[in-house]
């Protein structure tokens, strides 16, 4: 009996330990296919509120404010392209009823990329494209008042050191201050890497290289971080999210997600992933919104794009579960409800 009793444990360990190791993987069994989750969100038409004559350009970046339910956009200043001969605001906030109660940033952004909000509420940005003006290839801090606290990079300069960017995509700041940077969108000039400062923009370590490889990026387009700790970066042309400590360990992949544009994880831990991509460049997969759980990787929920396809560039989700998806073709910001109070819990 004591062997039996024996035996059953070690299976036991056996498989709870294997199926740790398939959720740490990103390859959890698959309850359905690439676009067959159900779609648990009801869209909101016509939810964002701009001032008359202002219009939406390509709404690139998204997150939420610390207070949980309004929401930050970063859009290219009624252009699909860029806001380099703009005085317009890029930035902008949005209260719970989608009125835009804050902007700033005029004049001071060329391409429009990467939105972030840190835990003291400080607005980062990334100026994705350098135009011959002195600006772009930067990441800025901001106050919620528009102040401009700190740049890293050199404005209008293209490098790979470890004071300089070429074509920075996204940034993500640590609670501790860390700040991580995914620098590379796919240009000529593009880099394909990941950098770390810490919370003074002291410049600690680099990693990553152009490739297919763990630990290689082909455009690192987004970043998010679970509750452990754990970056996870969109690899959008390798059509994959991969899995960091923050030293830059490899970790782990996931694809299950489709190709990934934007991410956001909240504070449950349910990672959301925008697909903006052409169907024929991931097939099956479809573009779309899916949203599952960062602990063992299944995806439970679908917004297939309907509206606009190649579209969801960005994603955030407040935290009574509404997402908020940023759109480049159209050029708006759209909100889906959960059908119910489950959804997607």
């Amino acid at each position: 009996m004591r062997h039996a009793k024996v035996l059953a444990y070690t299976l036991g360990a056996a498989i709870i330990a294997a199926a740790a190791l398939t959720a740490d993987t990103g390859y959890a069994q698959q309850p359905y296919g690439p676009n067959d989750a159900p779609n648990m969100y009801k869209f909101n038409y016509g939810w964002a509120k701009l001032p008359d004559r202002r219009k939406f350009g390509a709404v690139v970046g998204v997150d939420m404010d610390r207070d949980g339910k309004s929401v930050w956009a970063f859009d290219r200043c009624e252009s699909a392209t860029d806001c380099s001969k703009s005085t317009l605001d890029p930035i902008m906030k949005f209260d719970e009823t989608g009125k835009l109660v804050k902007s700033f940033g005029g004049g001071m952004i060329n391409y429009s990329h990467g939105l972030h909000v840190d835990k003291d509420n400080n607005i980062w940005v990334s100026d994705g494209r350098a135009m011959n003006n002195g600006k772009g290839h930067t990441v800025m801090k901001f106050n919620q008042d528009g102040k401009l606290l700190m740049t890293l990079g050199k404005p209008g300069v293209a490098g790979a050191t470890q004071d300089t960017f070429s074509e920075p995509s996204d940034i993500y700041v640590t609670p501790d201050g860390s700040i991580f940077v995914a620098d590379g969108h796919g240009g000529p000039q593009s880099n394909h890497r990941m950098v770390k400062f810490d919370k003074d923009g002291k410049f600690i370590k680099e990693w990553g290289k152009k490739g297919d490889g763990p630990g290689e990026f082909n455009v690192p387009h987004s970043i998010a971080m679970d509750s452990r700790g754990r970056l996870f970066v969109a690899d959008r042309s390798n059509n994959r999210i991969q899995i960091f400590d923050q030293d830059g360990k490899y970790l782990a992949q996931m694809r299950q997600f489709g190709s990934p544009s934007g991410l956001f994880i909240d504070k449950k831990d349910m990672l959301c992933v925008a697909d903006n991509s052409p169907d024929e460049r991931n097939p099956p997969y479809r573009s779309g919104i899916r949203c599952g759980s960062t602990h063992d990787g299944i995806v439970r929920s679908f917004i297939l794009e309907s509206v606009e396809v190649n579209g969801v560039e960005a994603v955030a989700v407040d935290d009574a579960g509404n997402i908020f998806g940023g759109y480049t073709n159209t050029l708006n910001l759209r909100k889906w409800s959960p059908k119910n109070t489950q959804a997607s819990r």
